[in-house]
């Protein structure tokens, strides 16, 4: 079976350094140190270095516990089980539904790669907290006494690492308005996986007719990820929806069949 991302290689690259034009490499060399220090116990930094043709001042911090920023991130990544899932196993189906938490409620902070849910009128606190804890992670509240924002979940740990690997599954990295796809992860996943995408993301997202039960997406995305979202309907629920400038129609027993009042 295929495996999805997050992959470590694409979580290295979330960061960015001074040194390695890919940070990719940066993991590879450190493992190599490391490698060779096991070997070669007795090995100083000038012939570790010599036999690897890295300078030795690199050397001396990863073999005195220096750990680069992208390998810590994977292996906190690995003790999550968040890298490479299976994509019809339990942790990918978490990880999907929390995508969709961000994608449709939330957002990643730019600098520090920070995921936050915020509430809704169909999606309470509770839910987007057990969002987060079925991938491993507890939660915090931020801004719940500030009038000009709204509250949101944020992890208590890892917060960094857990973003970073949403991004690499396809969230937005800061601005949302132009993602031009759905995260190609969400075509990974088994149906009921994908059903539970589209059944958060409506909940965020639609919006109530005042006199009837048909709901309307409007959202401030590019045409293609509109379409991308009506694609997803379309697959999960044997019900119309219709798409026109901006957003989708959902009929109201489309809304039933989807379970998502």
């Amino acid at each position: 079976m295929c495996l999805m991302e997050p992959t470590p290689q694409a979580l290295a690259r979330t960061y960015t350094d001074r040194v390695y034009p890919d940070p990719w490499e940066k993991v590879l060399d450190y493992r190599r140190v490391q490698e060779y220090a096991a070997e070669h116990p007795k090995a100083g930094r000038v012939r570790v270095g010599r036999a690897l043709e890295l300078p030795a001042s690199r050397v001396r911090g990863w073999l005195d516990d220096g750990v680069p920023d992208p390998v810590r991130a994977i292996n906190t990544a690995i003790d999550h089980g968040w890298l490479e899932p299976e994509p019809d196993n339990e942790v990918a189906a978490g990880l999907v539904d929390l995508l969709a938490h961000v994608l449709a409620g939330g957002s990643i902070s730019k600098k520090w790669f920070t995921p936050a849910v915020a509430p809704g009128r169909r999606v309470d606190l509770d839910e987007i907290r057990h969002a987060f804890k079925r991938v491993g992670v507890e939660t915090t509240t931020r801004n719940a006494d500030a009038d000009s924002r709204a509250t949101e979940l944020v992890p208590k740990e890892d917060a960094s690492v857990l973003g970073r690997c949403l991004v690499t599954m396809g969230a937005a990295h800061g601005d949302k308005t132009t993602l031009e796809r759905l995260p190609p992860v969400v075509w990974e996943v088994p149906a009921p996986a994908r059903r539970s995408f589209a059944q958060i993301y409506v909940r965020h997202r639609g919006l109530n007719y005042d006199d009837k039960s048909t709901k309307r997406i409007q959202v401030n995305r590019p045409a293609s990820f509109i379409q991308d979202l009506r694609y997803l309907l379309d697959d999960v629920v044997d019900g119309s929806v219709t798409v026109d400038d901006g957003g989708i129609t959902i009929p109201a027993d489309t809304v039933r069949e989807l379970r998502a009042a």
